[in-house]
């Protein structure tokens, strides 16, 4: 990943409704995908990379039959389900979207384990210095390999991340048959129960039951 602010070729915005050619998606793999971020969010959604339509649109999760729009409105995230034109609303939800790995690719699986664990640790940097309250990683395997985290499983997990709470939610892909968008949308449900309750308690990071606050995530010896 490193190097790759220096060959941005940011995605113009697009009109809502506008779908690109074929060969338009194809030639997205040399863009990278603004991060729709701001300080202090609720909730830092991180995708494993941009799909070259995503890049082709200046849309996160933009593909026809990506799942994480429906499944963030029946999560009970936001009051009506958003159009990837419209994404700047999340915002105003304090909601934002940044992804592992900049770069564009058909497939995630594309990625290279290189590329997830510089992207792991620009994630850390990235959470201290916009300081949101909790990060959801959307792909399990990802996020095991990103950081190194090989038995993690979907939910919240025991470690904090930059500061941050830390959840993993499946990927939203249409390509995850593993999930439903019902399911997606249970577990995203199961995500905004805590942090609703995390708000009324105004934690940052939980304590374990000898007083120190949880492990992060890419400490040494963690």
């Amino acid at each position: 990943m490193g190097g790759q602010a220096e060959r941005t070729a940011l995605t113009p915005a697009r009109r809502r409704g506008f779908r690109p050619t074929p060969a338009e998606v194809a030639a997205a793999g040399d863009r990278l995908l603004p991060d729709l971020i701001a300080p202090d969010l609720d909730v830092l959604f991180c995708g494993i990379n941009p799909g070259l339509y995503s890049a082709a649109t200046g849309w996160h999760f933009a593909r026809p039959g990506n799942r994480f729009w429906p499944a963030l409105h029946r999560g009970g995230f936001t009051p009506h389900q958003v159009d990837p034109a419209d994404q700047a609303e999340l915002l105003d939800h304090g909601l934002g979207i940044t992804n592992l790995a900049a770069r564009a690719s058909a497939r995630a699986d594309e990625l290279t384990r290189d590329e997830l664990a510089e992207g792991g640790r620009l994630l850390v940097r990235k959470v201290r210095r916009y300081r949101p309250r909790w990060v959801a990683i959307l792909g399990v395997t990802a996020y095991r390999t990103a950081f190194e985290r090989r038995t993690a499983v979907i939910g919240r997990q025991p470690e904090t991340l930059g500061g941050a709470q830390l959840w993993v939610l499946p990927n939203p892909s249409g390509l995850n048959a593993h999930f439903t968008v019902p399911g997606l949308a249970a577990e995203f449900a199961a995500l905004r129960a805590a942090v609703s309750a995390d708000s009324v308690t105004g934690a940052r990071a939980v304590p374990n039951s000898g007083g120190q606050e949880q492990r992060q995530v890419g400490q040494t010896g963690s």
